[in-house]
């Protein structure tokens, strides 16, 4: 299907992507993640053939796209803003590209009608685009880029725009409309939970680079770099130093941990510290146990059935009781919690 090779592309001197390569299978939804400035929107108009690279190949089936307008690539394309027609109904907005190849009249009104069944508008047709709301109008959106059957479906930010609850609905509906239709699409956002949601496979971006690859629950599971933690906020990155006995010193406590590369004693590491899985310990005086860190609740939040708990030193957990904002507090960490970054 798709395929961009060694893509390259720069602004003002600088470079924004730097030799960027993916595919994208049949049916198969991927998410560009990355936050603004990573070179996202860029890539995506460089692949709808809305601008040109400095260097590297877009490829459909094995042919190179270069010198190939967009209108001839046969890919549908989808805004944040929607881009429709204000003084069209939703039919007529549906029909806009099927009407641009010519088809016969019949064949027009049997797809429209088609595709919004597909996206639960089959009653509102008639009306005026102006009228809808605006999870209605990315659904109009959404149609008029289905209707002329794309050979590939892109999508820049779609749902950026709607508040969160209506979001939320429409990235279950998005996923499901998606994997009925089969056309493969590449989705461009800097929100992580529609990454996750409506991704088959992640490409987290940064710096106009690829830095992580894979399935949601393998970028999560191992986002690679102390970076991409961060961003997805997986958790707590900490910065140690290992010691002779093979544990890694932090300015919080000492902590065993089994590194997938060795390190010399006196070279710095990167743990990340998962905040799901720590229980509370009596509180004692001296330094924190082996694995076990200390502070003092600055904030404690509800969030999904447990409560986010921030303490002074910066760190996070969650945890199934709440303490006081004020307290000191102690907890161990599960040996499955505490793992090496490269």
């Amino acid at each position: 299907m798709l395929e961009v090779i060694d893509l390259w592309k720069f602004y003002e001197g600088s470079p924004l992507l730097c030799g960027l390569s993916f595919h994208v299978a049949q049916g198969e939804t991927v998410c560009l993640l990355g936050p603004s400035g990573s070179g996202k929107s860029t890539l995506l108009r460089i692949i709808a053939g809305l601008e040109t690279p400095e260097r590297g190949q877009v490829c459909w089936e094995g042919r190179d796209l270069a010198g190939v307008p967009a209108h001839q690539r046969g890919f549908g394309l989808v805004f944040q803003d929607y881009a429709l027609f204000p003084h069209l109904t939703v039919e007529q907005n549906v029909a806009f590209g099927l009407k641009m190849q010519s088809r016969p009249a019949s064949e027009v009104a049997d797809r429209v009608s088609k595709v919004l069944a597909q996206v639960n508008l089959s009653d509102m047709g008639g009306r005026t685009v102006t009228d809808l709301s605006g999870g209605e109008q990315q659904r109009v959106a959404l149609a008029r880029a289905l209707a002329p059957e794309p050979r590939l479906l892109m999508f820049d930010e779609p749902l950026g725009a709607l508040d969160r609850n209506l979001r939320e609905h429409l990235m279950v509906e998005l996923r499901s409309i998606l994997r009925a239709s089969r056309v493969p699409a590449v989705y461009v956002t800097h929100d992580q939970e529609e990454a996750f949601t409506l991704a088959d496979r992640v490409l987290l971006l940064h710096e106009g680079q690829i830095i992580r690859s894979g399935a949601p629950p393998e970028v999560w599971g191992d986002p690679g770099s102390a970076w991409a933690a961060r961003f997805l906020g997986v958790g707590n990155v900490v910065e140690g130093v290992m010691r002779g006995d093979g544990r890694v010193a932090t300015s919080i406590g000492v902590f065993a941990v089994k590194c997938s590369s060795p390190h010399r004693v006196g070279e710095p590491v990167t743990l990340l510290l998962r905040p799901a899985g720590a229980w509370p310990l009596p509180l004692k005086g001296g330094a924190a146990p082996e694995g076990c860190v200390s502070g003092t609740v600055t904030d404690v939040v509800f969030h999904l059935e447990r409560f986010k708990v921030s303490l002074s030193n910066g760190l996070f957990f969650y945890l199934a009781d709440p303490p006081r904002v004020g307290e000191e507090i102690r907890l161990e960490l599960p040996p499955s919690a505490i793992a090496c970054l490269p």
